[in-house]
Order: C-alpha cells, then sequence, then structure tokens
C-alpha cells in the first residue's frame, strides 16, 4: 500500500476516534441541554464542558474558578480559590489508545507503520490543541501545552504497541520501519535481546494480569454493593437525562477505579481524600463525593490480608515459567537446554526476572500516577494511589516471583531443540556448517 494513502487511512481513522470520544460526552449533554435546562442556558457551554472533558480523560490539567454562589453551596473549605483538576478520566484515553492500536497494526502491514503513526499523532495533537483554545473559558481553562502533547502521546502509545504486536507476528518483515529496528537490534548481543524480550513480556503480562484481578474485585463489589449504588442515584435526584451523563462519567471513570482496586490488591491502597485510606488493612474516610460508584468502596479489613500479595508473585512465576526458556539463541539447539551443555550463567536469570520486576514497576507506578490526581478543592486535592509505593510493591512481588519462575525454567531444561539455521526471535540466523557441540555460551550468547 502507498505510503500517502496509509497516512490518509491513518488521520482518517484518528479522527473519527477523536469524534467518537467527543461525541460520547456530547450527546448525554446536549439532552441534559434540551431536557433539563429547556433550551434556554447557552449551548456553548456544554460543547466546551464536552472539550473539557476529553481533554482531562487524556491527562490534561484543568485550572478552575468557581462563582460565589457554586462554592458556597459545596460546602468546602476555600472552594471559591483557584483550584486545579488533574485526575484522568482513563476511559477515554483507553478508547484512543484502542484506536491507535488498529491504526499501528494495519500501518504496519501496509508496510509504513512511522508514517500511519506520525499521520494519526499529529492529527491528535492538533485536536487537542483546537479543542484547548476553543475551550477556554474563565470558569475552566486546560492546559494549552499539555493539550497539545498529551492526546498525541496516548494515541502514539497505541501505535506503537500495535505495530510492534504486528511486526512481531509477521514472518517477514515489510515494514521499511521494522527492518532499520531489526538491522539496529542486529547489532546487540542477541541473548541481550532475547532476554530484554523476555523481560518485557513477563513484567507487562504480570501488571495486566493484576490488572485483571483488579478488574474482577471491582465487579464483584459492584455486584454485592448494587443496592447502595443504586440508592444513591435515587438520592441524587438527577433524572433521566442527569443519570445517563452521570453514568457516562462513571464508565469514563472505571479504568480508574480497577487501577485504584489494584493498588489495593498490591497493599499501598488508595485515598479518596487528604487524610484518607482505603487498603486491605482497613478504610479510613471522611465526606466522600455523591459518585455513586463509590458506594462499592470496601469498609471493612480484607479477608485475606497480607496473603493477597500472592498473586502478583504468582504471575511473576508463571510468566517466567512460561517465558524464560525462549530468552537465548536459538542456532541449532536451545542454549538453556542443558543435555547440550550449552547453560546460560547464573546470573542471566537473575536478570530477567529483575527486569520483570522493573517492567511491572513502570506499568502499575505509571498507570497508577495516571489514575490519580487533584478531583476538587481542599481536601479533594489528593485522589487515587500513590505511584512510588505501588511502584516498589510491584517491583518487588513481580520480581521476586519472576526470578524465581526462570531459576526453576533454568533447571528444568526441558525447552524444545531449534532446527539449524533456523532464525530466532531476533531474526539472525544461525550457522547449520557449525556443530552446536563446538559452540560456546557465555551469558546465553555465542561466541
Amino acid at each position: 500500500m502507498r505510503r500517502t494513502t496509509i497516512a490518509l487511512l491513518a488521520a482518517l481513522e484518528a479522527s473519527v476516534a477523536a469524534l467518537i470520544g467527543l461525541g460520547i460526552v456530547l450527546v448525554p449533554l446536549m439532552l441534559l441541554w434540551a431536557v433539563h435546562f429547556g433550551l434556554v442556558v447557552d449551548v456553548a457551554v456544554f460543547l466546551r464542558t464536552a472539550a473539557d472533558v476529553w481533554l482531562l480523560g487524556h491527562g490534561v490539567d484543568l485550572e478552575f474558578q468557581l462563582d460565589a454562589v457554586t462554592a458556597a453551596r459545596t460546602g468546602l473549605p476555600a472552594a471559591g480559590d483557584p483550584f486545579a483538576i488533574t485526575i484522568a478520566l482513563l476511559g477515554f484515553a483507553l478508547l484512543s489508545v484502542s484506536s491507535g492500536l488498529r491504526i499501528g497494526r494495519r500501518s504496519a502491514a501496509g508496510g509504513h507503520s512511522f508514517t500511519g503513526g506520525l499521520s494519526a499523532t499529529v492529527i491528535y495533537a492538533l485536536v487537542g490543541a483546537g479543542l484547548a483554545l476553543a475551550a477556554g473559558i474563565d470558569g475552566a481553562r486546560p492546559s494549552l501545552w499539555q493539550a497539545a502533547l498529551l492526546p498525541a502521546f496516548v494515541m502514539a502509545l497505541g501505535v506503537v504497541v500495535g505495530a510492534v504486536a504486528e511486526l512481531n507476528g509477521a514472518g517477514t518483515v515489510t515494514d521499511a520501519t521494522g527492518v532499520v529496528v531489526r538491522g539496529r537490534l542486529a547489532a546487540f548481543p542477541s541473548a541481550l535481546v532475547a532476554g530484554a524480550r523476555a523481560a518485557v513480556r513477563i513484567g507487562a503480562g504480570a501488571a495486566f494480569g493484576v490488572l485483571a484481578l483488579g478488574a474482577v474485585l471491582v465487579a464483584v463489589l459492584v455486584a454485592l454493593d448494587y443496592a447502595t449504588i443504586a440508592g444513591l442515584y435515587q438520592s441524587l435526584g438527577a433524572g433521566i437525562d442527569g443519570g445517563i451523563a452521570l453514568t457516562v462519567g462513571e464508565l469514563a471513570l472505571v479504568p480508574n477505579v480497577v487501577v485504584w482496586a489494584t493498588a489495593w490488591l498490591l497493599g499501598p491502597g488508595f485515598a479518596i481524600g487528604t487524610g484518607t485510606a482505603v487498603s486491605p488493612g482497613g478504610t479510613l474516610l471522611g465526606p466522600v463525593p455523591g459518585i455513586p460508584l463509590l458506594g462499592a468502596l470496601p469498609t471493612d479489613v480484607a479477608a485475606l490480608g497480607g496473603l493477597w500479595l500472592i498473586a502478583p508473585v504468582l504471575l511473576g512465576f508463571v510468566g517466567a515459567w512460561l517465558v524464560y526458556p525462549d530468552a537465548g539463541p536459538a542456532h541449532g539447539s536451545h542454549p538453556l537446554r542443558a543435555a547440550h551443555g550449552a547453560g546460560t550463567s547464573w546470573w542471566h536469570p537473575l536478570g530477567v526476572g529483575a527486569g520483570a520486576g522493573g517492567v511491572a514497576a513502570l506499568a502499575l507506578g505509571l498507570l497508577s500516577w495516571w489514575s490519580g490526581g487533584a478531583a476538587g478543592p481542599g481536601r479533594l486535592a489528593e485522589v487515587g494511589p500513590n505511584a512510588w509505593a505501588v511502584a516498589a510493591v510491584a517491583a518487588a512481588t513481580v520480581g521476586v516471583g519472576a526470578i524465581v519462575g526462570s531459576y526453576a525454567a533454568r533447571a528444568r531444561g526441558t525447552a524444545p531443540d531449534y532446527e539449524a539455521g533456523k532464525r530466532d526471535e531476533t531474526g539472525l540466523p544461525g550457522d547449520p556448517a557449525e556443530p552446536a557441540s563446538q559452540r560456546e555460551f557465555i551469558w546465553g550468547a555465542e561466541r
């Protein structure tokens, strides 16, 4: 496929993705404007609100200044002072990442991943900057430089992941960027590349495994506390139109809650306001915002307590057990197969396991940082988990499990043989003329 065609298709899909995200916010707001306010209020207020919410969903900070009447109604101290909202509604970012995944895969399959990714990223940068300029009013002003960079970063993240997944699954790489990257990787020792790849696979798999457990926990708590959540909906008296708008906002907040549940499983927990804590050791809360979804917050000490930390350890162990046998070059015979006398150095599993812990810490720490922040004035300036604490616990638990699993997989020594001359995951050909018994391996690398 031609480069220009890929660029235009990527730009079109990115534009559609941005419009869908805006539409998800705008439709319930227009319904609220028509039904609840009777078309009396200036529609520009709702258009700017939709733009602000979309930008906030991609991590853009908003500076707010409430009028005196509204500030008095909140009942919060210093509500009339300017304050920032920095918590991201990750549901919108998730939609953009999903679109970026498709763009990256299609662009890589067409042979021009860099062109397609650049086109989609530029579109998102223009959309973000344009919305920030159009939505800025006295009451709420988004950060212009963040609006130009953060939505584009979210799109670029999805594009890169999608392109890498497509190139790894392709037998023959025709993408220009993929050829260049593989050529650069060929300059490094093949075992170093394979070990780093294994660490990324183990760490990312463990991180998303813990996130999946957090999602299951959220689903269970919502099911158990459904009556409380429904009661909060009724107490708000928002009506059908307001209830729809509130539900859309809560759905955008669900990924945040999943990350908070993950932080709860890991032990540090999270906060819903300054001086509060929700963790397996117990819950200490003050006045909570009237969001029905928060009715599912746990109020008692966790049944298993610190035993929840077994989950990331097991995920790291299982991931290393499955992935580590491939963490070496596939030339002639597998370097981990002890029967061929080609065992890796003792510290190779340690390096892979530690790297996996670092990857898990990076992923969960960034998500924790992104899912929290300031949600309002006063005590609401601190909401969400402590990113540094979550990253530290993730590194320790996943790292320990991955190290033990890597040593167990190394001791197992049952990895299958590879045919001579077969290309390994780095694309480096083996030498079929050289007997495997005459090769020496240091840290899994041929010398």
